[in-house]
């Protein structure tokens, strides 16, 4: 099993690499790509050393079997046939291909049968955001169909990369220092605020991560479900959260609800408000699951329910999502 990462010296590149290690992915060799800046650089896996390729149309990927890629939509649209030409299954991180429809966009505890169906030898990895909410609807899903979704989101900066993480610790520094913030990654200082905007703001006033989770989540659940989102960036290093109100064809009760997540592939259930036990991001950074709790029902709608999630942005949002396709295929 031959296996690359494109773009591994950023956030989710690296926690690919972690990923494929702790999971025992069989890897028999590993490549690495990245851009000319990042060439050369060297990183370690499974005790050998590996030096970054500069990515480049060429045949390097002549033999490889899977190539993990996450260096931006730009990268993947421009190389994805010189990645794909030889029978490499390019299982990509970026918004490039999502909404194609000759594209899989898998969730494997959602739609994992969809990778098999692959036309262009390319799996798309959905939005972190899109990825959390999926994976705890699929089991509501189940017992009713939903009709439609409210959502808001509170995403970490781990959500727009390493640097933009690097900048929100450094703003606290900073401020701390009376001195006056970095501001690079987002349109104003992150540090002991919020920002109710992530990603650009389309014609409808929504912006493209709200309509992500629109489309995205209609795609992956072969649904006419609809979604509508606010998402917002707050001042978490990593791990997203989600406040999401349901409604359901049929009422389902908080006992029904809890069940099903407790049974659910990929969700832990933390819902105990009694003893002050629910989901929070700084207990989901570096964790696989999508953490559930705050279940109740919908005080203004008989077919509604309310919920809360927590998950990693960079883990399950991102390089385990990829991973656990790429195994998927495997078993098949």
């Amino acid at each position: 099993m031959k296996v690359a990462i494109v773009g591994v010296s950023g956030a989710v590149g690296q926690e690919l690499l972690r990923v494929l290690d702790v999971r025992n992915f069989p890897v028999d060799e590993l490549f690495l790509f990245g851009s000319s800046r990042s060439a050369g650089t060297i990183y370690t896996f499974r005790g050998k050393k590996i030096i970054v390729k500069e990515l480049k149309h060429n045949d390097d990927f002549k033999g490889i079997d899977i190539a993990f890629t996450s260096a931006g939509g730009g990268t993947s649209l421009e190389f994805a046939e010189t990645i794909t030409k030889y029978g490499t299954i390019m299982i990509d991180n970026s918004s490039a291909f999502r909404m194609n429809d000759d594209v899989p966009l898998v969730v494997p505890e959602v739609n994992a049968k969809d990778a098999l169906n692959r036309p262009k030898n390319i799996i798309a990895n959905p939005n972190c955001t899109t990825i959390q909410m999926v994976v705890a609807l699929k089991a509501i899903e189940d017992i009713s169909h939903i009709k439609r979704v409210h959502v808001s989101t509170y995403q970490a900066a781990s959500g727009a990369g390493a640097s933009a993480m690097a900048e929100l610790e450094e703003q606290h520094k900073q401020l701390v220092n009376k001195e006056n913030p970095t501001i690079s990654k987002f349109a104003y200082q992150l540090a002991y605020n919020l920002i109710p905007q992530v990603d650009v703001f389309t014609e409808n006033g929504y912006t493209k991560e709200e309509m992500k989770m629109f489309n995205e989540t209609r795609k992956i659940m072969h649904s006419d479900i609809e979604v509508s989102a606010t998402c917002v960036r707050v001042p978490v290093l990593r791990a997203h959260s989600e406040a999401i109100w349901i409604e359901t064809e049929k009422p389902v009760s908080v006992e029904e609800a809890r069940e099903a997540f407790a049974k659910a592939d990929g969700v832990v259930l933390l819902d105990n408000p009694e003893k002050k036990i629910y989901p929070m991001p700084l207990d989901a950074a570096g964790q696989d699951p999508v953490y559930v709790g705050r279940i109740r029902k919908d005080l203004t709608n008989p077919n509604g329910l309310t919920f809360w999630t927590a998950a990693d942005q960079i883990c399950k949002g991102a390089a385990l999502n990829a991973v656990q396709i790429a195994e998927y295929l495997l078993k098949q």
